[in-house]
């Protein structure tokens, strides 16, 4: 572990849970999220404006507490999106997250009606009324088992602190649901975006784009004292004001310093695994390089042995007269070996 890992810098950690939290998911940040995720989405989907919704996928055990950071939004264009920070491996994550937009579909077709309901009100900012209702319920009625099974689009953006070993190794990997074969995209609706942050290796002179330049200072923020001076669009100003440490409530800072502990703890326990593996493991390849050694020492002294003794069975079959083709046949010996026989012996 890199030493500045445990140094405090002005900017909040966003790899800890409340810091991505104070980052993304807080009213006052709604701007900053829809600029983060319309760059990831950038040729695909543009959102104007979106809803933060109560966490959809609460932690069942107090073992995860520490694991799930995640965001729940609905855009005013009806897109839900999960937007989950992972700050270490664990196993079967790609089966989580997985379970998660699967939960999240279900949960649309549980109640459809009030879905289209509640996604009307969103967009119109005005409750609904008596006459759209009864319109609404009349298309259900006409087309029931269709209309309960018409879907919104999930997007699920999973930003991961570690190299999952299901994943290439790169750091964006998109997910579809397509056809084998020809790789299109059959449905729609189901969207996943995993991002591998050990595997973003640019510098910031190299980031060209805003997206890489908003990829690049949540990977490094936590290290800096202020924003650099390259980094000029109106978003950094947001985000350096959001993000810096003074600018917290102290319900907000003593929160995050109990984050900022518990992610310093965990990073600490994965190095000492890392040491403990890598010696292992060297041990382990030391004991094996010298099994191997005896291994091929003993199988080359036998076949030194071997070949003695056959130059001994050859020099008495010469002393008692037999010839060099008898003696080849005898020993596997070739002429050349057993004109060589008296040299040895001599």
């Amino acid at each position: 572990m890199r030493n500045e890992e445990l140094t405090c810098g002005h900017f909040v950690n966003p790899f800890t849970d409340i810091g991505f939290k104070i980052i993304f998911g807080q009213p006052a940040s709604k701007e900053l999220l829809i600029t983060l995720l319309n760059e990831l989405l950038a040729g695909e989907h543009q959102i104007e404006n979106l809803t933060l919704l109560d966490k959809e996928n609460h932690s069942d055990s107090i073992a995860d507490a520490g694991i799930i950071y995640d965001l729940y939004c609905l855009t005013t264009t009806g897109e839900y999106i999960i937007v989950e920070m992972q700050n270490r491996f664990h196993s079967n994550f790609l089966d989580r997250t997985l379970f998660y937009m699967c939960r999240a579909i279900g949960r649309q077709v549980e109640n459809i009606r009030e879905k289209r309901k509640k996604e009307r009100e969103l967009r119109t900012d005005e409750p609904m009324t008596e006459e759209e209702n009864d319109l609404m319920l009349r298309e259900e009625k006409a087309d029931y088992y269709g209309a309960r099974y018409k879907l919104s689009t999930v997007y699920g953006i999973f930003l991961m602190n570690f190299r999952e070993p299901g994943l290439e190794a790169k750091f964006r990997t998109d997910t579809v649901i397509a056809d084998r074969e020809s790789g299109k995209t059959i449905n729609p609706h189901f969207r996943q975006i995993y991002l591998q942050f050990p595997y973003f290796e640019k510098e910031l002179n190299e980031c060209e784009t805003l997206y890489d330049k908003l990829i690049y200072t949540l990977k490094n923020m936590q290290h800096w004292n202020r924003m650099p001076d390259a980094l000029k669009e109106q978003v950094f100003n947001r985000l350096e004001e959001l993000a810096a440490v003074a600018n917290l409530s102290m319900e907000d800072r003593i929160a995050y310093d109990k984050a900022l502990d518990r992610y310093r703890v965990s990073r600490i326990v994965e190095e000492d695994a890392r040491r403990a593996g890598w010696k292992q493991g060297l041990e382990e390849g030391r004991e094996k390089g010298l099994e191997e050694g005896r291994a091929k020492g003993m199988a080359e002294g036998l076949e030194k042995g071997k070949s003695e003794e056959k130059r001994a069975i050859a020099h008495n079959l010469k002393a008692l007269g037999l010839t060099s083709e008898q003696i080849q046949a005898a020993t596997g010996l070739s002429a050349q070996e057993i004109d060589r026989v008296e040299e040895t012996f001599s």
